[in-house]
């Protein structure tokens, strides 16, 4: 089938139908209902018709470039002098090239790792955020010539026994694995899993310092960093050191749609003339990044190659290609919901036992519990846990994972206890028993039965929530897709892949669900509980 093109230039989503429908069909009913309805809202989702970018541009007045300050400096950063602003060596490029447009260049914050789905949708014109050239990146978008060439560094501890990138390739002492922190879909993430060898493990991290911060507490044995971010950063970081000259070399260029060759081609004319006028140098070096590296940016090519011709894996093949990384994340997010709810089942049944029975001052100290974990975000428990407390990787992640729900649970058990008529702890107590053995065999049965339905649906839930664990280097399944989607360009295959499997591990407990309800029903009706 001959491919069509959208309005940007490239090739139609719904040209890639076919493909995707090799898939293999789900037997169930409701879960082809549910494919077929995301194949849909994915591919039939309205895409914005641009004539012409350039001139929209130059209508409007403002030229929005995509960025995140997450990733911080020297790129993008909030100003210290004015926090409402952003500061950074691409911020000062990019108010050069607006006045070469002719226009004002504006700020658009988004993450770093969807920046590029975020032009697609045609939210922003363009994305520069140290962007490396890829070949799949060149494939989906086009890109302009080089702004800047950019080698990696790698950092160690100034204590520890590394001393370059070449140390990593002989075995650990004591055994294991060397385990270096990357930026996820970075350059260093590519390098480091290519390049690293049987002994290097890779730790993938969504923010530059949050690897060089592990490296410091020990928890990492090293980072391979964009030079650029460590010669900004390492001031902050006195216990780490330079280990080794820089490794690998690429170039960071600025991505447009494909369609939107006007505004590349204007793009690449001011850069040719801040490069010749001397002002893009007199930029990096008032930001120190200025180095023998940027005097190939005059010929305009640097160390970028063009995007090959050969076609790019998709649909059915591109997801067996990778289906074991794929399975892989997936037996994360189940060890770590597994894990995790139980204990937090446990914990939020005690917590509700001492806030209905408890002395006075243990239920205030069990009632601000609930409280402090239900008002503060799961993302900031984690990082105490992880990055405060030092804990490690899986002790973090079950362990926070199941102390924030512990406070759900609570309250779900206080629920359920109160809906048991007082009479009935009145009447085990007549009848000879303690309170305890009046709650463990009369009361909590009853209230268990009653709270299955919510409880499950926080289990269901908590299969969603394991995705915030990639903030402690956990790659599961939300996080897998993203590091796939971003490195092979298969978005659309990547997330109908991962919503069916979220959804085959879902489902069981929806029906364990309501089959338990049944259960408890039926042995309610006959005057006892199931065995």
């Amino acid at each position: 089938m001959e491919e069509t093109a959208d309005a940007s230039g490239g090739p139609h989503p719904l040209a890639r139908i076919p493909r995707l429908l090799s898939l293999p069909v789900p037997r169930d009913p409701r879960l082809t209902l549910v494919a077929l309805s995301f194949i849909a809202c994915c591919l039939l989702e309205p895409r914005p018709s641009r004539a012409d970018t350039l001139a929209e541009i130059r209508a409007r007045g403002r030229l929005i470039y995509g960025g995140d300050m997450e990733g911080g400096g020297p790129y993008v950063y909030p100003d210290p002098n004015d926090p409402r602003e952003v500061a950074g060596f691409e911020v000062e490029l990019m108010d050069a090239l607006g006045r070469e447009l002719g226009v004002k260049a504006e700020f658009s914050q988004g993450p770093w790792d969807r920046l590029l789905e975020v032009l697609r949708a045609g939210r922003i014109d363009l994305v520069i955020n140290g962007y490396e050239w890829t070949e799949a990146r060149a494939r989906d978008f086009l890109a302009t010539r080089p702004y800047y060439t950019y080698q990696l560094q790698l950092m160690a501890r100034r204590d520890g026994p590394i001393g370059s990138w070449q140390d990593l390739g002989a075995s650990k002492p004591g055994g294991g694995s060397w385990r270096v922190g990357v930026l996820n879909s970075s350059a260093a993430d590519t390098f480091a899993d290519e390049s690293g060898g049987p002994h290097v493990e890779v730790v993938r991290f969504d923010g530059g310092t949050d690897a060089m911060r592990a490296v410091e507490n020990g928890q990492i044995d090293a980072t391979l960093q964009d030079l650029p971010t460590v010669l900004f950063y390492r001031g902050r970081y006195p216990t780490l050191k330079l280990a080794g000259p820089p490794v690998g070399k690429g170039d960071y260029v600025i991505y447009v749609r494909r369609g939107d060759e006007p505004l590349r081609d204007a793009l690449d004319r001011g850069l040719g003339r801040l490069i010749d006028s001397g002002e893009l140098r007199w930029i990096y070096e008032r930001h120190g990044l200025w180095n023998d590296a940027q005097r190939a940016l005059s010929d305009g090519t640097g160390a970028k190659s063009q995007a090959s011709r050969m076609p790019r894996p998709e649909g059915l093949e591109l997801l067996w290609r990778y289906r074991s990384r794929l399975l892989a994340a997936a037996w994360v997010t189940i060890v770590l919901s597994v894990t995790s709810m139980p204990l937090a089942m446990a914990l939020g049944l005690l917590i509700a036992l001492g806030r209905m029975y408890g002395p006075r001052p243990l239920r205030r100290l069990l009632a601000a519990y609930v409280e402090l974990l239900r008002g503060t975000p799961l993302m900031l428990q984690l990082f105490v846990l992880f990055y405060l407390l030092k804990l490690p990787v899986w002790v973090a992640g079950i362990g926070g994972l199941a102390i924030n729900y512990s406070a759900y649970e609570a309250e779900i058990y206080r629920a359920g206890l109160q809906a048991i008529p007082a009479g009935q702890m009145e009447a085990a107590l007549a009848l000879g028993m303690s309170r305890q053995l009046a709650l463990r065999r009369v009361i909590v049965p009853q209230a268990v039965r009653i709270v299955i339905p919510p409880v499950t649906n926080d289990f269901i839930a908590l299969f969603k929530d394991t995705s915030v664990c990639s903030v402690i280097t956990l790659v599961e399944l939300t996080k897998q897709y993203s590091i796939l989607g971003n490195s092979t360009g298969g978005w659309l295959e990547f997330a109908l892949a991962t919503s069916l499997l979220y959804l085959a591990m879902s489902l069981p407990l929806s029906w364990f669900s309501r089959w338990s309800e049944r259960r408890w029903e039926a042995s309610g009706a006959k005057g006892g509980a199931p065995a």
